[in-house]
């Protein structure tokens, strides 16, 4: 994940305080142009950042995502957090993984091959 600092901690910031926006008014809120938002938005949306809702399919209106709002928590940690994203989603993600794979096991699912 590579966040540029400072328009996507703001562009979260302004998605958290005013609630869900599209770019027009996020560029006023922020004080960045339009066509910096609008790059920024997407790749924020492939981190699961903000969310895309629509209503109409290029309607452009977003909102955070739980995911963006723990990045605005750890935010001052970015610069040196080796690897933000794992620190942003927490050690649930690793937890939800690793519970994955004992319930493969418990269920008798191995996933290494039998070589005799």
């Amino acid at each position: 994940m590579k966040l540029r600092q400072p328009t996507d901690f703001l562009i979260l910031e302004a998605l958290e305080d005013k609630g869900r926006n599209v770019a027009t008014n996020l560029a006023a809120h922020t004080g960045k142009s339009r066509k910096n938002i609008n790059t920024r938005l997407p790749v924020l949306e492939d981190y699961g950042l903000v969310r895309k809702i629509g209503p109409a399919e290029r309607s452009g209106l977003y909102e955070i995502t739980s995911t963006g709002k723990a990045a605005l928590v750890y935010r001052d940690q970015y610069d040196e957090a080796d690897d933000f994203e794992s620190l942003i989603e927490g050690p649930t993600a690793a937890a939800d993984q690793e519970g994955e794979a004992q319930a493969s096991f418990a269920r008798g699912e191995d996933d290494t091959e039998d070589t005799e």
